[in-house]
């Protein structure tokens, strides 16, 4: 290969690096600052209404979360770990041409809304809450496997006290050695029995936002819900 052709395709490259670098810049700029319908805000109060305003906006702020680890995860599942997050989703959905725009501008693509598989158990959880738990944790540059506390997507059924919601607990242990109920997220973040380092490192490093697709070798628990292919 001559060095002309090198030299071009080492050029062409760098372009597109940096190209898809500030595409990924301005989607995520339109996550953080998109205004959701006043409708949909109407349609979860009318559904929750004992959240009050306030509320909401950590709902919405949430939802935002989620989208844009939807945008970090390059195409891979994400699991949905809050319920209340999930109907808004659900409400999102049902204006399909905003929701259309929305997920072109802010993720690239059209972001369907699938099942997730069930829990195993308490303690053992599925790739893609694993993912989710990575990436919100690396949004809000925590450390996933020494948490020191939830990241909003995983806290805010537990916070806004969501009926059917899911319950993550820092530590699933009380300090008299039972249990404490609910999902252990400190967990999510372990390597295989929580006993080592074997397993793939998760980063607390907030400029690492991308999931490799790497497979974690983590064994521990989560929570269901929905997520996005």
């Amino acid at each position: 290969m001559s060095t002309e052709i090198i030299l071009s395709l080492t050029v062409a490259s760098l372009f597109f690096y940096f190209w898809r670098k500030e595409q990924k810049k301005k989607q995520l700029a339109f996550i953080k600052n998109y205004k959701f319908s006043p409708a949909i805000i109407r349609r979860i109060k009318e559904k929750h209404s004992y959240l009050s305003d306030r509320d909401m906006v950590k709902v919405i702020k949430a939802t935002r979360d989620y989208f844009y680890i939807c945008n970090q995860a390059n195409g891979k599942m994400v699991a949905m770990p809050s319920e209340v997050v999930d109907v808004l989703w659900h409400e999102f959905l049902l204006f399909t041409r905003e929701y259309q725009l929305f997920c072109k501008r802010g993720i690239g693509r059209f972001l369907h809304h699938t099942p997730t598989e069930a829990m195993k158990s308490k303690t053992s959880a599925q790739e893609g809450i694993k993912r989710a738990w990575r990436l919100a944790c690396a949004k809000e540059g925590i450390d996933p496997k020494n948490p020191k506390k939830l990241p909003l997507l995983f806290g805010i059924d537990k916070m806004l006290k969501i009926k059917g919601g899911f319950n993550y607990q820092l530590n699933c242990q009380s300090q008299l050695g039972s249990s404490t109920g609910g999902y252990c997220a400190t967990d999510i973040g372990c390597s295989s029995g929580c006993s080592g380092d074997s397993g793939a490192s998760c980063g607390g490093d907030s400029s690492s936002f991308s999931d490799s697709g790497s497979s974690s070798s983590c064994s521990s628990c989560g929570g269901g819900g929905c997520g996005g292919d």
